[in-house]
């Protein structure tokens, strides 16, 4: 027990260090595609899914320490239609290190940004070009008792923009608590702190990485098949909330002795909720071999960020379902970001030990 409050104390100063550091949030960092959602599941939970512990591979890309036996022998393709052409893909593969507590996953994620027309400063066309980044990731975790588990997840980085180039490396630090006979996990993870090695800059001017603390809680009902949960993304930074000059009413005359007043309140609520993502999963089938999965998510950031004012859209909300058929499972995921258009996201996942079993 003792080791496990010196780990959860370790974990409460890591934070409050971070918590300090002054953090950039989406448009304000290079690499921006590693906060993209990697797989299916993970787009119709939200983005994010950090405190589940299943045989779902894809969950170690979030949270290194979500990475588990029940994952061995785990393979798996994620591709997403993502928007203005882009497309979007991850692939991984988990395993056991025999007769030690200790899982392994490899992996790699890329973009493919599409073709796009060159031109000089005249408007000259002369060609195409296109644009594409990589992360090729490596990862462990290690179980500390029956309930808590560390990992990591190390990451290399490319990226490609006609003729200019960048090089980084990443790293994500994971922490799990479940607790299986409450049907309780808490996660903990620390995303993308690393650096960039070579820079588009050629006068070598580095770039931050999009760093992103969150912590999540989920639970599963006793005697219904449902698991919902609350994350809560970039805790290194309070203030998430953009003033949109073009959302505020606009007023032709202003008493300059009379200012409108400012909703202070209404500002701080707004800000506080964007950082919560909350989901529900159905679990249909017998427990720990379900063959039917229902999603739904809803992630108020995102909904802020990108709904327009006066059009009634489901900007923020997502949802997919997954099929389990023998050694496969199939999972469809779809994400509103903005009513001109929603993300689709397909996943499988084979069990390559059922194979081997014959």
């Amino acid at each position: 027990m003792t080791k496990q409050y010196l780990f959860i104390g370790l974990i409460m100063c890591l934070i409050c260090t971070f918590t300090q550091l002054s953090a950039q949030i989406g448009g304000n960092s290079t690499y921006e595609f590693l906060r993209i959602p990697h797989s299916a599941r993970i787009t119709g939970l939200g983005g994010s899914a950090i405190a589940v512990m299943d045989n779902d591979i894809n969950l170690a890309y979030q949270n290194p320490a979500t990475l588990n036996p029940a994952m061995h022998g785990q393979l798996s393709f994620q591709q997403s239609t993502y928007f203005a052409g882009s497309t979007h893909g991850y692939l991984t593969y988990g395993h056991q290190i025999s007769k030690l507590p200790l899982m392994v996953q490899g992996g790699m994620q890329y973009i493919s940004y599409g073709k796009f027309t060159q031109a000089t400063q005249n408007g000259i066309q002369t060609g195409s070009f296109g644009a594409s980044e990589f992360g090729i990731n490596i990862g462990a975790a290690y179980q500390l008792s029956d309930r808590f588990s560390v990992g990591t997840n190390i990451r290399t980085i490319l990226s490609y923009i006609e003729s200019y180039n960048s090089t980084g490396m990443s790293a994500d630090l994971g922490a799990v608590y479940n607790d299986t006979s409450k049907n309780l996990t808490i996660g903990l993870t620390f995303r993308n702190i690393g650096s960039q090695f070579t820079t588009y800059d050629r006068n070598g001017n580095l770039e931050r990485l999009p760093f992103d603390i969150q912590l999540g809680i989920s639970h599963r009902l006793r005697y219904l098949p449902l698991r919902f949960g609350v994350i809560l993304h970039n805790l290194q930074r309070w203030g998430i909330l953009y003033d949109d000059p073009n959302q505020q009413d606009q007023t032709l005359f202003i008493d300059p002795n009379n200012p409108p007043s400012e909703n202070k309140a209404g500002k701080f609520f707004d800000n506080a909720f964007r950082h919560f993502i909350f989901n529900l999963e159905f679990l249909i089938g017998k427990r720990d071999k379900e063959i039917l999965f229902l999603r739904m998510a809803y992630n108020h950031h995102r909904r802020g960020e990108l709904s327009v004012k006066g059009l009634v859209g489901g900007s923020g909300f997502s949802g997919g379902l997954g099929i389990r058929i023998r050694n496969f499972r199939i999972d469809y995921g779809i994400a509103s970001y903005h009513f001109a258009g929603a993300v689709h996201h397909f996943g499988l996942t084979v069990d390559i030990n059922e194979f081997k079993r014959g």
